[in-house]
């Protein structure tokens, strides 16, 4: 991964930054209804108006498309991002012109000042140079501490960050260094686990992720494809006959890169897709063809646990099972918590991502338990896809 300059490479004392925040936070009834990707946010907050900056907060809010919606202002965001910070933050009703421009000459050295949702401009989503040019007007220097958004090219996460000078917030820096240790240069062995529901949805990532680590566990529905593809009869599960020439495709392709594949050996079935049905335990061979399989077996569980005890680095990306019905959910909480003992006693950097992946971690018990879990749902995934993330690219030097 190339270089990229952090906030220890920032002079911030007197200086207007822009800081690239993510504050599309989850709102019900007008209110907050998890506050963590701004409390995440705090750090680096915290610490530019500590050396003196004036921090101008930048970031989305769900989709207005290019139009003033009054339930997508970021105006509330300013109260709980207060809240948390301790101090006061001022709003502003637009991200630029003559009303963000008298705000940001009101401020002192250590305020911080929120400005207004910046897709309600058009030209955000578009990266239109002019309104990243406006953008820029307002700043000294630029930070982004939104992995979450830094795979679109948008005017507020790419087109602004060259035109000033640009540095990686903690939370950005955390991000990639937790990256770069999972895939960039890890610790070997490395194992992933993918789960999730179709095999169509993660080409891309298994195709990348056969060719970069040691150890590939496949789960969710995404593995009933792969075991029908081998022959083995489904029953009445969810899978992708049209993906069957593709899964046995990558099963290929990862045997020629010395990737080992863990499949299921052996899956919890059941014949209604409820809450604590009448399940049955049962080999791959065994399916019955009116049931179907919503979670893998003790005996897989089992496997994993063993290759996971011989690794030094894992990264996790989808649950193993039907997790937010139980008793689907037991694999992956048991995985789960055998990954976070091992990152406690055995030292294993575990990194996690995705948004199903983060609600299954924390369903476990066990996501501060592990070296790093992403907030970032999109960005995370196309990251381990091997794909250039604009945002990231635009810090980068060299």
């Amino acid at each position: 991964m190339a270089s990229f300059r952090t906030l220890d490479d920032l002079d911030a004392k007197g200086k207007r930054v822009l800081l690239r925040a993510d504050l599309n936070v989850p709102v019900r009834d007008g209110a907050i209804t998890d506050r963590t990707r701004i409390e995440r946010l705090v750090p680096t907050i915290k610490e530019l108006s500590e050396k003196g900056a004036k921090v101008v907060v930048l970031s989305h809010f769900d989709r207005p498309k290019g139009k003033r919606v009054s339930e997508m202002s970021l105006r509330p965001l300013a109260e709980a991002l207060s809240s948390i910070l301790g101090k006061p933050v001022a709003f502003a009703d637009d991200c630029i012109g003559p009303e963000a421009e008298a705000a940001v000459a009101k401020l002192q050295d250590g305020d911080v000042l929120l400005l207004e949702n910046t897709r309600y401009h058009a030209g955000e989503e578009k990266n239109d140079p002019a309104l990243s040019a406006a953008m820029a007007k307002l700043g000294d220097a630029y930070v982004n501490d939104a992995f979450s958004a830094a795979h679109r090219a948008h005017s507020s996460t790419e087109g602004v960050a060259r035109l000033l000078p640009a540095y990686a917030g903690r939370l950005m820096q955390a991000e990639l260094e937790a990256l770069e240790a999972a895939l960039g240069t890890p610790s070997r062995p490395v194992v992933a686990i993918v789960g999730g529901a179709k095999v169509s949805t993660k080409l891309d990532l298994l195709g990348n992720l056969s060719r970069k680590v040691d150890v590939l566990v496949i789960g969710g529905a995404m593995a009933n494809t792969f075991l029908a593809a081998q022959g083995h009869d489904m029953g009445r599960s969810l899978q992708e006959a049209e993906m069957h020439p593709t899964a046995l495709r990558i099963l290929d392709e990862a045997k020629a890169a010395n990737c080992e594949i863990v499949l299921p050996r052996d899956l919890v079935v059941a014949a209604e897709f409820k809450a604590h049905p009448a399940t049955r335990t049962v080999t791959v061979d065994a399916v019955p063809s009116d049931m179907m399989a919503l979670d893998v077996g003790p005996e897989t569980v089992g496997l994993i646990e063993n290759r996971l005890r011989q690794a030094s680095t894992l990264v996790w990306n989808g649950p193993l099972g039907a997790f937010e019905t139980p008793p689907f959910d037991a694999a992956t909480v048991a995985v789960a918590q055998s990954v976070a003992g091992l990152t406690q006693s055995a030292g294993l950097k575990s990194i996690g991502g995705g948004g199903d992946t983060v609600a299954a971690l924390r369903h476990a018990g066990v996501a501060e338990r592990m070296t790093y879990v992403s907030s970032a749902g999109g960005a995370f995934l196309e990251w381990l896809e091997g794909k250039t993330l604009p945002g990231v690219a635009a810090l980068q030097q060299g």
